[in-house]
């Protein structure tokens, strides 16, 4: 080898897997993490990385999604539906709620009428002064049972004969009423509220002469006679 050649240059690589001055295990060459420090070189190695500006991107405006107005036509199909389910139930909640209640008076009515006969056999044995004793005692709790259902008697002597609630089986006349009377009831009649569950059964006294019926308005009046 001649003097004046250059010498080549001998590196020496550390590629041991400890690093003896901070006891840490190195990553395999290649392997390295972004951002870590390259291996130490010996004999004059100079490794260096050269970091290259990065150059800021434009921001780019995001456009509005497309079909914007096809949301708010949904949103607002979703919401009409909404209301009209919201009314179906409220119906249905009503009807519910009627034919309930319905039911309810069917039953109290149908277990009212089954009393009526145990009502007349306590009538009669009040008319005759048999209502005493433990058979008084049974007659106010059947009687009880009627006030609960809210059901009343109704049909007294001396009231005046309406057909929508009386049952008329013998008429006479006299002439100390004005007006057609239930002079005797022979039963009693029975309601719940405004409905008739049983009509009273009366005998009827009609007066004796009874008033002329007033003519209807639009008849004409009879001519005056000479």
């Amino acid at each position: 080898m001649n003097p004046g050649e250059e010498q080549p240059r001998v590196v020496i690589r550390d590629k041991r897997r400890i690093d003896p001055s901070t006891g840490e295990v190195r990553a395999p060459v290649g392997e390295q993490p972004a951002g870590a420090p390259p291996h130490p070189t010996v004999a004059g190695e100079q490794m260096s990385e050269q970091q290259m500006p990065v150059e800021e991107q434009p921001e780019v405006p995001v456009a509005p999604a497309a079909g914007g107005g096809d949301l708010a036509q949904q949103l607002a199909e979703r919401t009409e539906d909404l209301q009209r389910v919201t009314a179906e139930y409220a119906n249905y909640r009503r009807r519910v709620d009627r034919d309930r209640a319905l039911m309810v008076d069917q039953a109290a009515e149908r277990f009212a009428a089954q009393l009526f006969p145990i009502v007349d056999d306590i009538e009669r044995a009040r008319d005759h002064d048999e209502l005493t004793g433990g058979f008084k005692l049974v007659a106010d709790r059947i009687l009880g049972l009627l006030d609960g259902l809210g059901v009343e008697a109704f049909g007294k002597a001396g009231d005046e004969f309406d057909p929508e609630v009386h049952e008329a089986v013998m008429h006479d006349t006299s002439a100390e009423v004005a007006v057609p009377t239930a002079t005797t009831v022979l039963r009693q009649g029975f309601r719940r509220g405004d409905r008739v569950l049983r009509t009273a059964m009366v005998a009827v006294t009609d007066p004796e002469h009874p008033a002329p019926a007033a003519p209807a308005a639009d008849e004409p009046s009879a001519p005056a006679s000479d």
